[in-house]
């Protein structure tokens, strides 16, 4: 990601997809610290945190306890603060609501989670040449 400096929050509470998006990222080379919570309530408090600088993107899962990502979604892009924050949905929902609700709420991409790993790794490899040429406003 060219933005070396800047962290890329995971928010995912399921181990095995967490470890597997970081060795995603390290085979592709992509340096940025991943910050790891668990659930959208996690992740707000992170976002909302003033000693926290802000990730250049936001990973998000859908299907987590305490705050799902749809009702994260519905927080963060209605905070002046947060909604710039690219984020892209993660998930292993196959739900077409689940699609229109997160483009309705301005998500950036929607990616399904592949169950093999080399798929997962292209899909990982898609986000990361997205955003490595994309312009990020600042």
């Amino acid at each position: 990601m060219r933005f070396a400096n800047q962290s890329i929050l995971l928010v995912e509470d399921d181990e095995v997809d967490a470890m597997t998006v970081k060795r995603a990222l390290k085979d592709l080379h992509v340096t940025n610290p991943l910050v790891l919570r668990e659930n959208g309530e996690e992740a707000l408090a992170y976002l909302r945190d003033p000693n926290n600088e802000k990730p250049c993107l936001i990973l998000l899962d859908l299907n987590m306890p305490v705050m799902g990502g749809i009702e994260f979604l519905q927080v963060d892009k209605h905070d002046d603060a947060l909604k710039a924050i690219p984020v892209i949905v993660l998930t292993t929902s196959q739900e077409q609501q689940d699609k229109v609700a997160s483009f309705n709420l301005g998500v950036a991409g929607y990616m399904a989670k592949p169950v093999a790993y080399q798929q997962f790794v292209e899909v990982m490899r898609t986000i990361n040449a997205y955003w490595t040429i994309s312009e990020i406003p600042q």
